[in-house]
């Protein structure tokens, strides 16, 4: 047996040495093939670590060769760091590459815009060297840095603790913290001059508020957000722009990856809060989007005019729900929510509501969504048996549109305890449904004039392009010209509304 075993052994050593060829590569001729001359780095902001990024190096040739060096151009002061191959650094030798095959070089960048410029962007740039004097090649390298406000909790230098804030206690009195700061004094004017870059939680103190100025530009890292605590406002002071691409005067929030593969990805930072006892909230011609939850809306202040007024506004691309209120007092005009990953809206536990010219559609296409569009409950539970409930005072809609990809995209759930008001007025609404008892305590008698004033049902509102959250409508939408007319004269985007006959919804109707 042993001496069958040994045969084998060098039948397959024979074997492999007559097929091996020359491994020995001869130096490189200058002519290697990138996958690109110029490799892009998205933006980021100063001082923050970019994404991976790569770069292919081809050798067409049909033997082995040996590249004598690689090595970014600006040596140790590069801003950029390189992976070859497996090896980490600035500078590589005799980095070999078989024949007909290829290696990979991985990029990334950290780089203080400070040290480099005094403008609010910079262009960073580097070379890649491959080989040296008449052999040589390169790749550029371009990265688009910006200047930022930074804002963060501290962390204790003694025990490495990041600050936090107390949110209550649990059942059993422990304390519920979340990583988060309060807002100094001198930080309570976000201005339009860089853009803001929030990790954790950043609190409104009570008694204070936060104003934001036309065309800020607010970015969250991931479960990082907003809170506006008891007594505490929120004031953001949105405007029109010229421009709807660049939107300048736009209030932007979304989260701090620059990457266009970022651009729409739900999820990717918390929500604005507004606690229970904060007050007088004013939000205008701002963007919401690619949060967890955009706004979350703890219970009203008491007062006799809305805890929050929401005008001009889109939420869009949010993983949970793009408005969720518990019992809240609010007035919207102009609002816009789409694609979220349970309901455009949820008030629990009633409240009071006025939305005019609002469109709350669902196009998610994430994944599954078992939830319509628009939720309206006077309870809330707080356990698998128990609930408790509050009078839904008020919610109405006007001129608005509830639609998206499901058949029912309207969900009335109420209890007997407490009040439940509501009217859709000149209204389009989405609920194809055989199944639902309609008698049910009147929720769904879309023929109670007193409950559902001419609305349209069922019809496709020929939205421009919802997946993509363009919401407009066409002229031969069943919106267009259906509306009543309302205090609010304008649309989304200022454009003037029909004085005697207005659209549904947050735009009015134009040609495409």
């Amino acid at each position: 047996m042993r001496t069958i075993y040994f045969l084998f052994l060098v039948i397959n050593l024979i074997v492999w040495s007559s097929c091996r060829t020359d491994f020995e590569a001869r130096p490189s001729e200058g002519t290697l093939q990138f996958s690109t001359d110029t490799l892009f780095l998205d933006t980021l902001f100063t001082n923050t670590a970019s994404s991976t990024y790569s770069l292919k190096v081809y050798n067409r040739a049909d033997e082995a060769i040996s590249i004598p060096s690689i090595a970014l151009e600006r040596g140790l002061e590069s801003t950029y760091r390189l992976n070859v191959d497996g090896l980490s650094g600035k500078a590589f030798k005799d980095i070999q590459i078989l024949a007909k095959d290829s290696i990979f070089i991985f990029v990334e960048t950290t780089t203080d815009i400070t040290a480099q410029s005094t403008a609010t962007e910079f262009i960073s740039t580097d070379r890649i060297l491959f080989d040296s004097q008449t052999k040589q090649q390169d790749v550029d390298l371009v990265t688009l840095v910006k200047d930022a406000v930074f804002l963060f909790p501290e962390k204790n230098a003694m025990t490495g603790q990041k600050e936090t804030l107390l949110l209550g206690e649990d059942e059993a009195t422990n304390e519920i913290r979340i990583e988060g700061f309060f807002l100094k004094d001198n930080q309570l004017h976000f201005t339009n001059e860089k853009p803001y870059v929030i990790y954790g939680y950043a609190a409104v103190p009570p008694e204070k508020t936060l104003i934001i100025d036309p065309g800020a530009r607010i970015h969250f890292h991931k479960d990082s957000g907003i809170i506006v605590a008891n007594n505490a406002t929120l004031q953001i002071n949105g405007a029109i722009s010229e421009d709807p691409e660049a939107l300048e005067n736009e209030v932007i929030f979304e989260g701090d990856r620059l990457e266009p593969g970022f651009s729409d990805i739900p999820g990717q930072w918390g929500t604005i809060w507004l606690t229970a006892g904060s007050t007088g909230h004013t939000i205008n011609h701002t963007t919401i989007k690619n949060a967890t939850v955009g706004i979350l809306m703890d219970s009203n202040d008491g007062n006799i005019l809305p805890t929050l007024t929401i005008k001009n506004t889109q939420i869009y691309n949010v993983a949970t729900v793009g408005l969720l209120a518990k019992n809240g007092f609010v007035e919207a005009e102009n609002m816009v929510i789409n694609n979220a990953g349970q309901s455009a809206l949820v008030c629990n536990l009633g409240g009071n509501y006025s939305f005019t010219h609002c469109t709350f559609a669902n196009y998610w296409q994430a994944g599954f969504r078992e939830f319509p569009a628009v939720i309206l409950r006077n309870f809330l539970p707080i356990s698998s048996s128990e609930v408790i409930a509050a009078d839904l005072v008020k919610a109405t809609f006007t001129n608005s549109i509830i639609y998206g990809t499901e058949a029912i995209e309207l969900n009335l759930e109420r209890v007997e305890e407490a009040s439940f008001n509501y009217l859709f007025n000149h209204s389009l609404l989405r609920f194809e449904s055989n199944s639902i008892d309609t008698g049910n305590s009147g929720l769904y008698d879309f023929s109670n004039t007193s409950r559902y004033n001419r609305i349209i049902l069922n019809e496709n509102p020929l939205f421009k392009a919802p997946f993509d959250n363009e919401l407009s409508i066409s002229e031969n939408s069943p919106a267009n010209n259906k509306g009543i007319t309302t205090p609010v004269t304008t649309d989304i985007i200022e454009n003037a509304r029909d004085p005697g006959n207005p659209d549904m919804g947050a735009y009015e109707s134009v040609f495409f």
